[in-house]
């Protein structure tokens, strides 16, 4: 009787999932991404101001047109560097099939400010009624502006 109720008391093995090469995978694919998102922007990588009241409700019905003036004065629609007629003439294209498009210009910080305000007269001109500057944090800012000036004076 002992060996009977010995062998009914006995459970089976329940399957188990192992997780942790899921993780692996999972971990491995975040890394990836996030070492390949910021070569992914448009144009020029160049440092943004910053400013400390953002503004929420920025959304737009369409995709923005981004453009870049890089560091070294480089001009970008987009990803594709152009010069600054070439881009009036890109510009008034765009505007004339799609109107209601919204421009994003992105100047880096060590820039003259007189190079940004050229383009962003010039997508006004063409009658973008949305022209906006884009910025990052003010403490990034402050820290991206410590650098380049350290930098400058070596």
């Amino acid at each position: 009787m002992g060996m009977a109720s010995a062998s009914t008391t006995r459970k089976s093995p329940e399957p188990d999932i192992n997780v942790t090469p899921l993780v692996d995978v999972c971990l491995v694919l975040l890394i990836i991404f996030m070492v390949i998102a910021p070569q992914m922007e448009n144009g020029e990588r160049c440092e943004l101001p910053g400013v400390t009241a953002v503004d929420t409700n920025a959304k737009a019905k369409l995709d923005p047109i981004t453009v870049t003036l890089g560091e070294t004065g480089g001009l970008y629609l987009e990803k594709e560097s152009v010069t600054l007629s070439t881009l009036e003439e890109k510009l008034r294209a765009i505007h004339e099939t799609t109107g209601d498009r919204k421009v994003v210009l992105r100047g880096d910080a060590g820039l003259a400010y007189a190079k940004v305000r050229d383009v962003f007269e010039l997508a006004r001109r063409i009658g973008f009624a949305g022209v906006s500057l884009a910025v990052g944090s003010r403490a990034n800012a402050g820290e991206a502006q410590n650098g380049k000036n350290e930098n400058r004076e070596n």
